[in-house]
């Protein structure tokens, strides 16, 4: 294929593609650019690996900060573990691209998206998402598409669409909207508590945009000459499928119709419907079909049983509008929860039950150094002061695995948790804490994302964070057959692995802060999203209620064990001052008080300490250091040094200054030891600053009501 180029006038900005001219030895490839943000994305196809039983389809996104212009930190000056937001794209691409793959294929699939250069006008995500489409056209792999991603954003009254950095950021919604001919694929938001309806029209603006790049993608496949890439599922011998069926689908039935059955008892009385099946299968002749299909694959007895589970449950729920657990299609699971679990060590904690699935979540609160650093993600953003990390350990599903760091899902749902809360957190100059939250999953049973953004509301609570309102979070779910649909409210897990859609929704008694929505199928109408969001309120609420019974507002009092935090104003001038050379007088306040010292550039200076009188003395030396002399202003000091010629005095934290001999007595003294020594308490007050910023004192011309003034200054210091 030779060289092509298109123009896609798009929303007032161009989108332009260029075909043929990179990765020429890719399956397909596209550069996409916006502005001066460029996406090289790739997508090849090889043959299918033996013994897989699924689509083996990776996606990596990543970034060089070459893109921005910038040098890697570090010894190697080399991008090393990708950055969490890295992480986030490469989900981000993967959500709305995986369920347009036929579901028979198993060739191994790979799109890689990298970005090459990136201007703050242009974020890459969404335009990798477009382009992640594209490739796997050009690449002529089988495809339900085309798929198309957009950022749609909330500026005053007004809806935009793929927003500038700064716009998000000034505004109340970042949603990213993917969709397919077939409808809404994929919907990912953070929103500050907007309500229900603003939430549906946002994401029907945003399908109408995709709608225009959807039809770019059809008009390039022609221009190329390409069609659309639909071929024909391989031929299945049913009769294992038959004969599973036969004498299964009874003993299934009877079990998803009891529906007192917990997790374990049914899944331990569909594994013995199983194995029944399966030794009947070992006493058929070696020779039979059925027996050596089932031998030949491992994995077929397994995958078909799920299959014919999976079809009986949706077809109970589409039928009858009951649930494997006897709950109505909007019913939440029985709901439980507790606060200050552990001690108070830990500065906040809150356990979520729903059902069976239980989230215990802490809350750590840091100083201003506690942010995170995230100098090396090509978007460059500031510190991140609230952070949010999600584990899911093996033995919260029964099972046991080595356990190792944490991988794209808790990445992901940690994420989410983050976004839901982060809208009702204090402002930073009035809480200034760094915080963090870890919700660790200890049972699973679906929807542990929103059990975490629960649990993390009653541990901030707990840990005395005055958020402005509780959030709460519910997972829906969905089961479409034909032209049935049924929307299901707080799914469990067996809903989760085989329903058709995974959407999350968080927010307040006000409105929504968060939203991921994940599809099995390749499209859903507007109308269904509007129910489930509807639906999804009612779950919320009735969640929030359960949560306020325990706790229904922040704690007035943080643990004894939490730092305390100080904040003061210093000119900016003087940050060199209260650092000194080589840190040496910010290290020495340190020692002396026990406190920690952070500095900003604007001359904020936060000070830190588990006990509050260690920070206010660190704060009176600070300011002590830093505060404007005017000549004539009174103070206590204490001698500290005496030479021939006058005595030094320490009149505040950090500054010190000399009365000269003849500034000690209204009388000629003789030696300065006759009138000091050294640790006396005196009062003196400031007769000039010299050209060199020195300090000279006098214990002359001082009014008594000025030297009782002085003293209570010193004692309430």
């Amino acid at each position: 294929m030779g060289e092509f180029e298109k123009s896609i006038s798009f929303d007032g900005r161009d989108i332009r593609l260029k075909v043929g001219l990179l990765a020429p030895q890719a399956g397909g490839s596209v550069l996409i650019e916006s502005g001066d943000t460029t996406v090289l994305v790739s997508a090849t196809r090889s043959s299918a690996r033996e013994g897989i039983d699924f689509l083996p389809l990776t996606v990596d996104y990543e970034e060089r900060l070459y893109a921005a212009g910038r040098i890697p930190g570090g010894i190697m000056r080399r991008e090393g573990r990708p950055p969490e937001r890295v992480t986030l794209t490469s989900r981000l691409i993967d959500r709305p691209l995986r369920p347009l793959f036929p579901s028979w294929l198993r060739d191994d699939l790979q799109v890689v998206a990298y970005t090459l250069s990136m201007d703050e006008q242009v974020p890459p995500d969404v335009l990798a998402v477009t382009g992640a489409s594209i490739a796997t056209l050009v690449a002529q792999i089988p495809f339900n598409g085309p798929m198309a991603a957009v950022r749609v954003g909330l500026v005053g009254d007004d809806f935009i669409i793929n927003p500038t950095y700064a716009e998000v950021e000034s505004g109340d919604l970042d949603l990213i909207v993917a969709g397919s001919p077939h409808g809404v694929i994929m919907v990912e938001a953070g929103a500050n508590q907007l309500p229900e309806r603003d939430i549906i029209e946002a994401i029907d603006f945003g399908y109408e945009a995709v709608q225009d790049l959807i039809q770019a993608q059809l008009d390039l496949v022609e221009e190329l000459g390409l069609t659309i890439v639909q071929e024909e599922p391989p031929e299945v011998d049913t009769s294992l499928e038959n004969f599973i069926s036969d004498r299964a689908t009874d003993e299934i039935k009877k079990i998803l119709a009891q529906f007192d059955l917990d997790k374990s008892t049914r899944d331990a009385a569909l594994d013995a419907v199983k194995e029944t099946i399966a030794t009947a299968i070992s006493e058929l002749p070696e020779t039979d079909p059925i027996r050596v299909a089932a031998t030949e694959n491992t994995k077929a007895l397994g995958n078909t049983f799920k299959d014919i589970t999976k079809q009986l449950m949706r077809r109970q729920i589409v039928e009858d509008n009951i649930r494997v657990d006897g709950r109505k299609l909007d019913e939440v699971r029985p709901v439980s929860c507790q606060v200050g679990l552990l001690p108070k060590r830990v500065h906040g904690t809150g356990l979520f039950n729903r059902g069976l699935t239980q989230v215990l979540s802490a809350a750590t609160l840091g100083t201003p150094g506690d942010a995170q650093n995230l100098a090396d993600d090509l978007q460059a953003d500031q510190a991140k002061r609230y952070i949010h990390h999600y584990n899911f350990p093996p033995f919260s599903v029964g099972e046991t695995k080595p356990l190792r760091a944490p991988g794209r899902r808790e990445i992901g749902h940690g994420a989410l948790a983050e976004r839901s809360l982060l809208p009702v957190l204090p402002p930073k100059d009035e809480f200034p804490y760094v915080i963090r939250v870890v919700s660790e999953v200890l049972s699973s049973n679906g929807s542990t994302s929103m059990g975490s953004v629960c649990g993390s509301t009653l541990s901030l609570m707990d840990a005395g964070v005055p958020i402005t309102k509780p959030v709460s979070g519910a997972a829906m779910g969905l089961i479409k057959e034909g032209d049935e649909v049924r929307v299901l409210t707080d799914i469990q897990g067996i809903e989760d692995f085989l329903g058709d859609m995974d959407f999350k929704v968080a927010g307040t008694d006000s409105g929504i802060t968060a939203l991921q929505m994940d599809m099995k199928i390749s499209g859903l109408s507007l109308e269904t999203i509007a129910q489930a969001i509807h639906q999804a309120k009612d779950a919320r609420l009735h969640i929030l209620e359960k949560m306020l019974q325990v706790i229904d507002e922040p704690r007035s009092e943080m643990s004894p064990y939490a730092p305390r935090l100080l904040t003061i104003k210093i000119d900016p001038d003087m940050i060199g001052l209260v650092i000194g050379p080589g840190g040496k007088t910010i290290k020495g306040i340190t020692e002396e008080t026990g406190a920690k010292i952070d500095i900003e550039d604007d001359g904020t200076v936060t000070i830190s300490a588990v006990d509050e009188t260690r920070a206010k003395k660190a704060r009176n030396i600070v300011q002590g250091m830093t505060r404007k002399l005017n000549e004539g202003d009174v103070y206590v000091g204490r001698v500290t040094r005496i030479i021939p010629i006058g005595a030094f005095v320490e009149f505040l934290p950090g500054k010190e200054g000399m009365i000269h001999i003849s500034q000690l007595a209204d009388y000629r003294v003789g030696k300065v030891e006759d009138e000091v020594a050294i640790g006396d308490e005196v009062i003196v007050k400031v007769r000039e600053i010299d050209s060199k910023g020195r300090i000279n004192l006098t214990r002359l011309g001082i009014h008594p009501d000025q030297a009782a003034a002085a003293r209570e200054a010193a004692i309430n210091r």
